[in-house]
């Protein structure tokens, strides 16, 4: 392995989660729903994959949701929320 690579990639790949940078738009549902995942997903200090893997997800699906890409299913609402030990509605209340 060369080390130059290994430097790199540390320097690239953030240890530690963080929070959204902004708020989503007033009306923004998916945005809504992506803030609320990432932040109780950080707040726990969990990666994408961890949470993908306590709800039975996929990690790309992970992804997707808090980049607001696509609809989500309420079922899968329902798992992302008992993951994140909060109700379902909670993810998709308005952030203030």
């Amino acid at each position: 392995m060369d080390a130059n690579v290994a430097l790199w990639d540390s320097r690239k790949v953030s240890a530690k989660p963080t929070p959204p940078k902004k708020k989503p738009a007033k009306g923004d549902l998916r945005g809504t729903l992506a803030w609320h995942v990432r932040t109780l997903r950080v707040a726990k200090g969990w990666s994408q994959e961890a949470l993908a893997h306590e709800c039975g997800l996929d990690r790309t699906y992970v992804s997707a949701i808090e980049r607001s890409l696509w609809n989500v299913a309420l079922s899968n609402i329902e798992r992302l929320a008992k993951a994140l030990d909060v109700e379902p509605w909670e993810l998709i209340k308005p952030v203030t």
